[in-house]
């Protein structure tokens, strides 16, 4: 076999083989976009997909594609937390409007002697008990609607939770937080935030609480926060954020809903994952940017 031949010969299988990886690496990239696709489809925006193996090119889409998933999280957030504003004061301005005269006058209708003792008492004792039931619960609203605006500052997490830590000391902790961990935010609004989650957490029961912190891929700081107390309903997990929803009957569903956005106005993301940690019955994620 002549060397022309030989050279033809490899030249042809190496068309061939670059030919099949090419094919391949097409296959792989299709695949890639229809994992991307599936985790909008189900609207789990915290996809993150491996560039090793990628071209430059394809390297740099694939970041940016990454970092998108976490933009728009970051606007639905904002945009969720803007809408709950706006309801809020609308709300608040509504009842107390209306619920006002009424307080009023079931108060002076209580002190007319014509009033006491008679039939009517009753009734309109009940009426002013609604209403005074009621403001309570608008007043609730006033102080979701009027936040102090944050002041962030580099915060250890860790000596944060030591402070929290120590109130809370007839709980059992289980602390994953090795080394001087540094976050931006505002450190009297964190402790709110956990401090609503560790209540959360004993009002349903839990005598365990975890706390692990980890750097996420994105460069985000992220703070697991555990606890084996009564189990979420799958019927009610995604409402748990929503204002004022609660499925206690002393609650007033103020809390969550709270720390949510006090965490998102920094920049920050809370939720609840799907799958909690070993030994734990929930799991709240709470992300911080570096």
């Amino acid at each position: 076999m002549s060397l022309e031949l030989k050279l033809l010969i490899a030249l042809v299988l190496l068309l061939v083989a670059v030919a099949l990886w090419f094919c391949y690496h097409q296959r792989q990239l299709v695949k890639r976009a229809r994992l991307m696709q599936e985790a909008i489809r189900n609207r789990d925006l915290t996809f993150r997909l491996p560039t090793r193996r990628l071209f430059k090119g394809e390297r740099a889409l694939q970041e940016t594609l990454n970092q998108l998933g976490e933009h728009i999280r970051e606007q639905v957030n904002m945009g969720e937390v803007e809408s709950w504003e706006k309801l809020t004061r609308v709300l608040t301005h509504e009842i107390m409007n209306a619920t006002a005269p009424i307080a009023s006058i079931s108060q002076s209708m209580l002190h007319n002697p014509a009033v006491k003792g008679s039939e009517m008492e009753e009734g309109i004792q009940a009426i002013h008990s609604t209403v005074t039931h009621l403001n309570s619960f608008v007043d609730g609203y006033r102080k979701y609607s009027e936040l102090q605006k944050p002041v962030p500052q580099l915060v250890d997490l860790g000596a944060v939770i030591i402070e929290v830590q120590q109130l809370y000391a007839q709980l059992e902790w289980h602390c994953h937080i090795e080394g001087p961990i540094i976050v931006k935010t505002d450190p009297n609004l964190l402790r709110q935030i956990l401090i609503n989650l560790i209540k959360n957490a004993i009002e349903a029961g839990s005598h365990k609480l975890g706390m692990e912190c980890k750097n996420s891929l994105g460069g985000r700081v992220c703070l697991y926060v555990s606890n084996d107390g009564e189990l979420i309903p799958a019927d009610v997990r995604s409402s748990i954020f929503i204002p004022f929803f609660t499925t206690k009957r002393s609650g007033n569903g103020i809390g969550l809903s709270l720390s949510r956005r006090l965490l998102t106005i920094q920049g920050g993301m809370m939720s609840l994952l799907d799958e909690p940690h070993s030994g734990f019955t929930t799991t709240f994620l709470l992300e911080f940017p570096q």
